[in-house]
């Protein structure tokens, strides 16, 4: 019997009246994998991520995870069943320390207050914000912020991670931090969906690329094949190959 994959999009579309934001979209991730999906902006990458993880309901089509349909599953719910998320846009809850921050997401499996504080100190350590613990979350860098969104979503202790541009606005030595930290999540289980800019970190994460562009999947296959691609030239990179 073939095994189910870990995540399974299909024929997935989401429409605001006229407008086709994800147009019958269809992949599979499997366990333990790390998948980018890449894009012109509108191309309706954010909005994807928003059916997977409940934001927003599907028009048509089915999502499904480790098995079973979570369409029609509240955001919650769907964390507990293992989905974490990171956003485009960090907001930290800025009157609250990180810790505080963090403590937010771990309070779903630990309901006491000290297991959820230990659980929050523990992430933080993991994604190297432990110094920074006490400190306000609105006195964060811009990278720092980034990680506290990492660290929000390890707190839920998924199996499956989405990131949404979480390397955006840093620099290449920033970069290169948490290039190394999604790797070292990924090496003790944790699976990763991302969209991604940087065709540099492109290439260096996954095997599997898959481009959307006006809602649609235009391409899918490994990093230098589908960069070399002429409709996704046309589409994302000018005409011009990096």
């Amino acid at each position: 019997m073939t095994a189910l994959p870990f995540l399974q999009v299909d024929d997935a579309s989401r429409r605001f009246a006229g407008l086709v934001a994800v147009d019958s979209v269809s992949f599979d991730l499997e366990r333990g994998e790390i998948l980018s999906i890449i894009g012109p902006n509108g191309a309706g990458k954010t909005t994807l991520f928003n059916l997977i993880t409940g934001q927003l309901k599907p028009s048509s089509g089915a999502i499904s995870f480790r098995g079973e349909r979570i369409d029609r599953v509240p955001p919650h719910k769907r964390a507990r069943l293992g989905l974490g998320r990171t956003f485009q846009i960090a907001k930290p809850m800025a009157a609250l320390t990180t810790r505080e921050n963090v403590m937010v997401g771990a309070f779903l499996r630990h309901r006491g207050f000290a297991d959820a504080f230990n659980k929050a100190g523990a992430v933080l350590g993991e994604v190297g914000l432990a110094g920074r613990a006490d400190h306000p979350a609105g006195e964060l860098t811009l990278s720092e912020r980034r990680r506290l969104e990492v660290a929000r979503a390890l707190a839920l202790e998924p199996e499956l991670i989405l990131l949404d541009e979480v390397m955006a606005g840093l620099n290449a030595s920033e970069v290169t931090q948490v290039i190394d930290l999604i790797f070292s999540l990924n090496a003790r289980g944790i699976t990763f969906l991302l969209i991604e800019h940087n065709l540099k970190v492109v290439r260096a994460f996954s095997r599997r690329v898959i481009v959307l562009d006006h809602g649609a999947k235009i391409a899918e296959g490994s990093a230098e094949d589908v960069l070399r691609d002429p409709q996704v030239i046309s589409a994302y990179l000018g005409k011009r190959p990096q």
